[in-house]
Formats: C-alpha cells, structure tokens, sequence
C-alpha cells in the first residue's frame, strides 16, 4: 500500500508541498532533469510563514536528490530500450537455398 503525505511528519509535509511549487530544471540540449530552480524559494518560505527553513531545506534537497537519480535511471533505461529495439529491428529471416 503506498504511502500519503499525510502519513509524513508535519516538515516533510511542508517540504513536498513547497517542492511542488518549484521549477523543473531541464537541460535543453540532451533533454536530461537537472533537479529544480531554487531561485524563489526565499519568496516561498516567507509566503507560507516556514519556521524551520533549515529542516525543510534538507528535506526538499534529499528530497530532489532522489528525485535526480531516480529520473536518470529511467531515462537511461528508456534510452536502452530503444537502442534495443533499433538494433534487433524485428524478425529476422534466414534462407536455405541449395544450388
């Protein structure tokens, strides 16, 4: 059974809740998640009157940390995936012909 948010304690609650508000950062050449733009994020803090900006801060840095990983891998296995199917192309047929 996965988890809800509400089953987090109340920081990491505030920290998935202000994550969702930040940026993706995206490389635009390669197409690869460079983690979030963190540019507002004093804006945000302030916003929603955060106490514990250090707690919240590493649990929203842990956080993107997996997230990083996590979007890598699959876009690597993506990238194998179809390097496989390119290169196996479909069926291959084979002939015996005597002459």
């Amino acid at each position: 059974m996965p988890l809800e948010t509400s089953n987090f304690p109340y920081e990491v609650q505030v920290a998935f809740f202000i994550f969702g508000f930040l940026e993706d950062n995206w490389d635009g050449m390669s197409g690869s998640y460079l983690g979030k733009f963190w540019g507002n994020i004093e804006y945000l803090f302030k916003v929603y009157e955060v106490d514990e900006v250090r707690t919240i801060l590493y649990i929203m840095k842990m956080w993107e940390g997996i997230l990083i990983i996590y979007r890598q891998k699959k876009s690597e296995d993506k990238r194998k995936a179809d390097e496989r199917r390119s290169a196996g192309g479909g069926k291959k047929f084979t002939h015996n012909v005597k002459g």
